[in-house]
């Protein structure tokens, strides 16, 4: 029963738990009826914990709906002008002892060929679809970065006003 799981939108619904990509194939799964695209976001971080978010436009400013175990990493709401800006919003929280953001790629769900909404089985078709997808990198101020390491190092705690989740 234990270990890595990547259930589809109606298994996580059952479940009632859920990490960043099943929440976001729940987000797609239920606001899909409210006539939102299944858009996602993957975050690429240089740890390799990336991080994946449902993204929603409107009235013109994009917002996100995400589930996280870290602290910043949740929803934003729709105030972003580019799916740019929504992901750079992501980077000040990402910085921990490893992770860094270092690019974004979005993607519209059903490109990926796998049952995320229904399937009783795990979807790592879904997963391996997004790892592959192309990202766009950013390029970060060193000096920036080392700050934020430095003060995530020293424990002292970020306040994400951002977060509405």
């Amino acid at each position: 029963a234990g270990g890595e799981t990547l259930k589809s939108a109606a298994e996580t619904y059952k479940s009632k738990s859920a990490h960043c990509l099943e929440a976001a194939f729940l987000a797609a799964a239920i606001l899909e009826q409210r006539g939102y695209p299944p858009l996602v976001m993957s975050i690429e971080s240089r740890d390799d914990l990336d991080h994946v978010i449902f993204v929603y436009k409107e009235k013109g400013r994009w917002g996100s709906i995400a589930r996280s175990r870290d602290h910043g990493l949740h929803g934003r709401r729709p105030v972003y002008r580019s799916l740019r800006d929504l992901a750079l919003s992501y980077y000040e929280p990402y910085v921990d002892k490893t992770g860094c953001v270092t690019g974004f790629g979005v993607a519209n769900l059903d490109e990926s060929k796998a049952d995320w909404r229904f399937s009783k089985k795990n979807v790592w078709k879904a997963e391996r679809f997004l790892i592959d997808l192309k990202h766009k990198n950013f390029k970060f101020n060193k000096k920036r970065y080392r700050r934020l390491h430095k003060r995530y190092l020293n424990g002292i705690a970020l306040k994400d006003k951002k977060s509405w989740l």
